[in-house]
């Protein structure tokens, strides 16, 4: 598929045909070059680029999904919304694919990591944390995919909802404290007045801060891929599966503190 089909597809809210999906090729980094041909032409109509998703950091549904290894996409100035000061937010599905919830650890960045990337050099280089939404999308019937897939298919992107920011200087003294605080949190994701799950966050590549880590040196080694920068926001992959969504449902996490719960509407306008 072209870069600009595949953008079609996300415009649409299509699935790929069979066809279509068999000519994705295997190679991963090719698919890396793709999406971010992908993100060019996004650009190129005036969508801003607000930082990077990571997916498939919870090792616990790898299987599930036949992905055994993390990968990511971009966060657009169109798919990042911020919640209320209640804690809340409502998002259009109407021209999702297959939407699917997953609640996350967002961090936002103070600046760019420095060369010499370690658990204290990230903290440094972090502003704050919330919780957050990400909704995925797949474009591949039924959610079968192979990893290089997922990776063409923008990172299984479709929007973020992204709850109240928490300094991370108010949470834990340095990076390996830091760590530690996010090891030892859970949450409960509830719909229709019921915990549907319960998730950690050593799920996460045993903690959002080691997904980050993981995230920035995967970055660095793709070639033609930007650096993060101030401002950037980053929602670190799912504490538990991936939730299938229709519009008129409501849902909300509870984290541990210093997270604050959030919580999301569906709609299709």
């Amino acid at each position: 598929m072209t870069p600009q089909t595949l953008l079609r597809h996300i415009d649409e809210g299509q699935l790929w045909s069979s066809e279509e999906l068999a000519s994705v090729p295997a190679d991963v980094s090719q698919a890396y070059q793709t999406a971010l041909q992908v993100r060019k032409l996004r650009e190129a109509r005036g969508e801003q680029p607000r930082g990077f998703k990571i997916g498939f950091t919870n090792r616990s549904i790898w299987k599930r999904y036949q992905v055994f290894e993390p990968i990511w996409g971009t966060i657009w100035s169109t798919t990042l919304t911020i919640a209320s000061s209640q804690g809340e937010g409502t998002v259009d599905i109407s021209r999702m694919c297959q939407p699917r919830l997953e609640p996350e650890l967002v961090f936002g960045m103070r600046c760019t990591p420095p060369a010499e990337l370690t658990v204290q050099s990230l903290f440094e280089s972090i502003d704050w944390m919330a919780s957050g939404f990400e909704i995925v999308q797949s474009h591949a019937l039924d959610w079968r995919f192979k990893v290089a897939d997922t990776v063409t298919d923008s990172g299984l992107h479709a929007h973020l909802l992204v709850g109240k920011q928490v300094p991370v200087k108010d949470v834990a003294a340095n990076g390996g404290q830091l760590h530690e605080v996010l090891a030892g949190m859970s949450l409960e994701l509830v719909h229709a007045g019921k915990v549907v799950e319960r998730g950690l966050a050593t799920n996460v590549l045993d903690s959002p801060l080691m997904a980050l880590l993981h995230f920035m040196k995967a970055l660095r080694q793709c070639p033609g891929a930007p650096d993060l920068k101030a401002g950037d926001v980053i929602t670190t992959g799912t504490w538990t599966d991936a939730w299938p969504l229709v519009a008129g449902q409501t849902w909300e996490s509870r984290y541990d503190s210093p997270l604050t719960s959030l919580k999301i509407s569906c709609c299709s306008n």
